[in-house]
């Protein structure tokens, strides 16, 4: 299977654009990832990172969850894989942690952030806060946020899958 991936168009009106850019670094991740593995998935970048592709993948179910329910919908949900003890815990794998679950995990993140935003118009702010400001945020800014988000990580994934085999591409 291979992810298919396209920019919105160019004369699209704001919000399809926004949202065709977010999908776009979504599927991005996704094609990252693809044909690995389970342990190449899991290998970290160089010492002393614990970077990998699968802890990205838990990375941006949290990011997902965090922006779109927790903040946007103001759903009060936990964490799904770090902790008050492990700030960084997406990205620390256990021996059990597998990329099939990370991978689902994420894609349900997504089908609720669709659905979580498409309650809202892009002016609309958030019905929840964020975390460090306190403040609530328009939709837009959300979006920009996890375009930036996902375009930053995906660089990342680049790297880690060049390490691993090889494979480039934008």
């Amino acid at each position: 299977m291979t992810t298919e991936r396209s920019e919105p168009a160019p004369d699209a009106d704001e919000r399809t654009m926004l949202e065709g850019w977010l999908d776009y670094h979504r599927r991005t991740l996704s094609w990252k990832c693809e044909g690995l593995t389970d342990d190449q998935l899991r290998t970290a970048s160089v010492p002393p990172s614990k970077l990998s592709l699968t802890g990205l993948v838990r990375h941006m179910a949290e990011v997902e969850r965090n922006w779109f329910r927790r903040v946007l919908a103001d759903e009060a949900t936990g964490p799904l894989y770090y902790s008050e003890a492990d700030r960084d815990g997406d990205f620390h794998l256990t021996a059990a942690d597998t990329h099939e679950e990370a991978y689902a995990t994420w894609q349900s993140e997504i089908d609720t952030a669709r659905r979580n935003a498409a309650g809202f118009a892009l002016d609309d702010l958030s019905r929840g806060v964020g975390r460090q400001t306190g403040e609530p945020y328009s939709l837009r800014w959300i979006y920009t946020h996890m375009i930036e988000e996902y375009a930053r990580h995906n660089g990342h994934a680049d790297l880690l899958r060049e390490r691993i085999d090889g494979a480039t591409g934008e």
